[in-house]
């Protein structure tokens, strides 16, 4: 089995990147491979140009993005690690969804550009049983008051994985983490993450339809 992680925090010894590795243990102790996308290490531009402008029209793709394309395709699981900014992924990792998931590669509308808008949506990417794990510094009862994990799973399980072919998705959330006094949570998030990974390379693990 081969997993592929796409991490975004600019500090990769920071608590995110400390749950990362207690997501991978579980992968290398199966002796599973795994491919680190570290998208600050990698230094990735996650701006929309006009060269994905252009290939969002038809045109050629951009520099950099089809080795991302054969990334992803060579990946019997996926993982988005990341820390939660304002009630989402940060901006870096949005960016590489936004160039990497490309029209006529992750979806396509009837048989291609030009029936966007008129024709039925098709999700092209492998039906890859996904996870993402979020780190929020707030307490859970936060996000349960105002419905921030309820709407980051609408947007992220329904909005981008599911809309492209990825409905296999399950979304984590380890909260309340920020204040030093909070060492126990910190050391549950980490097993949490472990729990995670076990469970997503489980044999017995049954699919789930966002």
């Amino acid at each position: 089995m081969h997993l592929f992680t796409v991490f975004s925090h600019p500090i990769r010894s920071s608590y995110p990147g400390q749950v990362m590795d207690a997501f991978h243990e579980p992968f290398h102790a199966a002796g599973h491979s795994v491919d680190v996308l570290d998208l600050h290490a990698e230094g990735f531009d996650p701006r929309f140009t006009e060269a994905d402008h252009q290939h969002f029209w038809g045109g050629d793709i951009p520099d950099g993005i089809a080795s991302m394309h054969r990334r992803v395709e060579a990946a019997d699981r996926f993982a988005f690690v990341f820390p939660v900014y304002w009630w989402s992924m940060p901006a870096m990792m949005k960016g590489w969804i936004e160039r990497v998931f490309t029209g006529g590669w992750a979806y396509q509308y009837g048989s291609g550009v030009a029936d966007r808008g008129t024709q039925p949506l098709h999700g092209l990417l492998p039906h890859v049983p996904t996870a993402l794990i979020g780190i929020g510094g707030s307490k859970q009862r936060t996000y349960d008051k105002y419905g921030y994990q309820d709407a980051m799973r609408t947007q992220l399980d329904i909005g981008v994985f599911a809309y492209t072919g990825i409905t296999d998705v399950e979304s984590h959330l380890i909260a309340d983490i920020e204040a030093r006094e909070h060492a126990a949570n910190r050391a549950a998030g980490l097993d949490e993450a472990r729990s995670i990974a076990g469970s997503l390379i489980s044999p017995a693990r049954q699919p789930r339809n966002a």
